[in-house]
């Protein structure tokens, strides 16, 4: 059985701070509800969240601000990774979304999640690649990513 309930801080699985949403009652129930993320929906809990709504948006904005900055030092930048290699241009192994991460954290003193770099495939060859990092869900950049031998 599943109830509807007022999302009262930004969830990824269910939505953004003052949807309105079914989820299951035990959900709601043993996990929502105790954790304060979502309220049963009444006018009582719809006129807490609009106390609280500017607060939010407020975040979001700070959120959002913060985002565009690291997105703006990441454009400019370039981060090397020295692999191994094989005969030629092969790599021994690949570079991989989390090699990204490490090499942007020690060239750059940018602390990202490895889910953040979207790499279509590793990278197993040296060369030149511009990798896309999703610093926020409204803010992606590019980042030069250097594969050299070592």
């Amino acid at each position: 059985m599943s109830i509807e309930v007022l999302v009262m801080k930004d969830l990824p699985d269910l939505g953004d701070a003052g949807t309105v949403t079914r989820v299951a009652e035990g959900y709601a129930r043993n996990y929502l509800f105790p954790n304060k993320l979502a309220a049963p929906v009444t006018d009582a809990a719809r006129r807490q969240f609009e106390k609280v709504r500017k607060d939010i948006e407020a975040e979001r904005a700070k959120r959002l601000d913060g985002a565009k900055k690291m997105a703006a030092k990441l454009r400019d930048a370039s981060v090397t990774s020295r692999m191994k290699t094989t005969d030629g241009d092969a790599l021994f192994g690949s570079v991989a979304a989390a090699d990204i991460v490490k090499a942007i954290l020690a060239d750059l003193a940018i602390d990202l999640d490895r889910t953040m770099v979207h790499l279509a495939e590793p990278i197993k060859t040296l060369g030149n690649y511009d990798v896309e990092v999703k610093v926020h869900p409204e803010v992606t950049t590019t980042v030069k990513v250097w594969v050299v031998q070592e």
